[in-house]
């Protein structure tokens, strides 16, 4: 029983000293001070505030043309001054495109001639195909008839056509640059 006391002693002597460890208890001092004290300001003076702020910024928007199916091409710009900013974009057709998938499609539906028809509207494939000995179609006609029809009316060749377009739309420039001025 001596012995079961002593390990109970020990044991709560240990718990206690480990508690003790943990806690302290501390008493401050009371400290009164009394003061009086009487001040008079006077100021003169200008104040001046500068506000200084980031300089205004016009943010071109993105245009996102990210679906291979589509032939266009995101075109965007902004443009600022101190006073005023602009910002636009669009979307661009790309026409060279357009072609290749049409002339695709027209293949795959298997009429030959007629992509191929729409492959000659590029100035560059219609005098490859010249060059070649094999003349694009010409409304229904094919090889040295072709040809002769292409010679016949040389205002519907491609070339010709796209010479007018560039005629067109240097006379819309200037048109616009004169009613600018």
């Amino acid at each position: 029983m001596n012995l079961l006391h002593g390990i109970v002693f020990k044991i709560t002597l240990v718990i206690l000293l480990g508690l003790a460890q943990f806690t302290s208890v501390t008493y401050a001092a009371v400290i009164e001070t009394e003061s009086t004290s009487n001040s008079t300001v006077t100021t003169n003076g200008t104040n001046t505030t500068t506000v200084k702020s980031p300089p205004p910024s016009a943010i071109s928007p993105g245009i996102n043309a990210s679906n291979s199916d589509l032939c266009t091409v995101g075109v965007s710009g902004a443009v600022q001054t101190q006073i005023l900013g602009i910002s636009g974009g669009k979307t661009v057709r790309d026409m060279n495109c357009e072609r290749l998938k049409l002339s695709k499609t027209i293949y795959d539906m298997g009429m030959k001639v007629a992509a191929v028809s729409v492959m000659c509207q590029d100035v560059r494939i219609f005098k490859a195909m010249e060059m070649a000995g094999t003349p694009c179609p010409f409304l229904g006609t094919i090889g040295t008839e072709a040809q002769e029809q292409w010679d016949s009316k040389p205002e519907l060749q491609p070339e010709h056509i796209e010479e007018t377009k560039k005629d067109d739309t240097l006379k819309t420039i200037g048109s616009i640059l004169l009613f600018v001025l």
